[in-house]
């Protein structure tokens, strides 16, 4: 065969070509959702090296780091909440800086905020929280505004008794005044529930205290 054509299939060049493990990837298919599940859970469950190892994966295998940006940002919020609130601001932060740098130099900043996600603390329940709170907004859609936290910016609507009773926080003491922001079809859920996890914890203090005042409040 003349100069330039494909080389001579050898023994030597079959070995060499097994050698090469081709990153299996494929972005459209099963493979792209099996391997962001798996970064996903690798982090959720507190693994560095195997969240790690599934974001270089993806990267060798051609998907776009923004979207990889973006499921991290979706994890810190998902997944590590109120445990650690900066986790948020580390994923907003590495999504600019890849932005900013490109590839490669701005994988090094995706990098960082998997492994403080997989080191934070960990909680979803703002997640939760938020889940119940949406199948009440579905299932109670037109509940009336109390009438005490009605806007009132006309002297009709102060008449009708809008804004009637309202405590203005911080004209009391410790800026809290005890009082009802739920429709009555809703009062007394308890729909977020504190982990003692990381910075939830004085989450969960704060709450307790507050709800001490209220019922101490109650006629």
């Amino acid at each position: 065969m003349g100069t330039g054509g494909p080389p001579a299939l050898t023994v030597a060049l079959i070995a060499d070509a097994l050698q090469k493990r081709v990153a299996k990837y494929d972005k459209s298919g099963d493979q792209h959702y099996d391997l962001i599940s798996a970064l996903h859970k690798a982090v959720r469950g507190s693994d560095v090296e195997g969240s790690l190892y599934w974001l270089a994966r993806m990267l060798a295998g051609g998907e776009d780091p923004l979207y990889l940006a973006r499921r991290i940002v979706r994890i810190a919020a998902e997944d590590i909440g109120l445990a650690d609130p900066r986790a948020l601001s580390v994923a907003l932060a590495a999504k600019d800086a890849y932005h900013f740098l490109g590839t490669p130099e701005g994988e090094l900043a995706l990098a960082e905020a998997i492994v403080y996600l997989a080191t934070a603390p960990k909680s979803n329940r703002v997640y939760t929280a938020f889940a119940q709170a949406a199948e009440a907004a579905k299932e109670y859609p037109a509940e009336p505004v109390p009438l005490h936290i009605r806007n009132a910016p006309t002297k009709l609507m102060k008449e009708l008794g809008y804004g009637a009773g309202y405590k203005y926080g911080h004209e009391y003491e410790d800026a809290y005044a005890p009082q009802e922001y739920l429709p009555k079809a809703l009062q007394g859920v308890r729909w977020y529930e504190p982990t003692e996890f990381g910075f939830e914890k004085d989450v969960k203090r704060r709450l307790e205290w507050w709800a001490s005042l209220k019922k101490k409040a109650e006629p």
